[in-house]
């Protein structure tokens, strides 16, 4: 199949070379075109890590040549540029042309779905909880990809499509998806923003000072059992709304293939098992500037919607604001254009 990958960083490359590997077609679009810059020029694309390879991509020069015959659009950038990109595609979006979201933050998708709404169009927007590789761009066309996830939490809006969502990520991806009830479910399932509250937070002067750290070998037992607590908030945020969702220690169990332990003993174990994954060398990182304000954030805002006491995503939120000296939630442009028209209970649950 041709994929039309909306970003070029690493998420983006990754995507780009594990479905090059699988047969696929992917096309890059930059919405700067700085990042694809080398690709364009013919340097080939190289992956070390779980895919290992040269990979040749092609580089689309605009949106409408990247959506051209694509039979799925990948959105793989930072939350932080996710509205650009919906915003751009959104008048070029053929009826019924799938569009997957990887990584779906500050239930962006809903934001996706009126913009299509307002053109009297549907396609199925399937919205996954976090990224299917784990990467780091180290080079102008190089990735390093750590991880490959083995369970991703996904769901289609409108629901009725949820089972061609499922069949689409399968056939690209692989059997490594699960089904999750809506789209709400599947926001609440994205754990990255409270696992790097936690580790971000305590390590922050390492990040600022530019060191080489371990993310394992610092989420120490402590770091470990506030990370538990950000979750508690997540898993009661979710209970309200009537959801059952993943557990962080889950998470990790399904993603490293490790026991349901203490995250404390589980990253013990990972760094005595694992390759190292070194943590952000500065606090120009997606861990505090995307995970803040189109993580924390959102969820903060659904617990006043629900009734439910969110502290520490409170906190979270005015501690890094304070340690950049700026509003964080500021950064968020697509929460203010939801709650614009307003967003209840029964829009998030249908």
């Amino acid at each position: 199949m041709r994929v039309a990958i909306m970003g070029a960083g690493a998420a983006a490359f990754a995507a780009a070379a594990f479905l090059a590997e699988n047969g696929h077609e992917a096309v890059l679009w930059s919405p700067s075109g700085k990042s694809t810059e080398a690709l364009a020029a013919g340097v080939p694309l190289v992956s070390e890590g779980k895919i290992a390879g040269e990979f040749r991509p092609g580089v689309a020069p605009s949106c409408a040549a990247a959506l051209d015959r694509a039979d799925a659009v990948l959105i793989a950038l930072p939350a932080n540029g996710h509205k650009r990109v919906m915003d751009a595609i959104a008048p070029l979006l053929s009826p019924g042309q799938p569009v997957i979201i990887s990584s779906h933050a500050s239930l962006g998708a809903f934001y996706l779905s009126r913009l299509l709404a307002a053109r009297g169009i549907e396609v199925p927007i399937i919205a996954l909880s976090t990224t299917i590789l784990r990467s780091r761009r180290t080079g102008p066309s190089m990735v390093k990809i750590a991880t490959i996830r083995s369970k991703v939490d996904v769901a289609t809006l409108p629901r009725r499509l949820a089972d061609d969502g499922l069949t689409l990520c399968r056939a690209l991806f692989g059997d490594r998806f699960r089904a999750v009830d809506g789209l709400l479910a599947v926001s609440l399932s994205n754990v990255n923003p409270q696992s790097h509250m936690a580790l971000a937070l305590a390590n922050f002067t390492r990040m600022e000072k530019g060191e080489a750290w371990g993310q394992s070998e610092h989420l120490t037992m402590a770091v470990g059992r506030l990370l538990e607590a950000i979750d508690a908030e997540r898993l009661a945020l979710a209970a309200a709304f009537g959801l059952t969702v993943r557990t962080m220690r889950e998470h990790y169990s399904l993603t490293y293939g490790v026991p349901d332990a203490p995250l404390g003993e589980t990253s013990r174990m990972l760094a005595q098992t694992q390759p190292t994954t070194l943590g952000p060398a500065t606090i120009d990182t997606r861990y505090t500037l995307e995970d803040v304000p189109f993580g924390l954030l959102p969820l903060a805002e659904l617990g006043r919607l629900a009734g439910v006491s969110m502290p520490l995503h409170q906190a979270g939120l005015a501690i890094f604001s304070g340690l950049y000296g700026r509003d964080l939630a500021e950064d968020n442009d697509i929460l203010p254009e939801l709650m614009k028209s307003g967003l209840s209970r029964e829009q998030l649950l249908a």
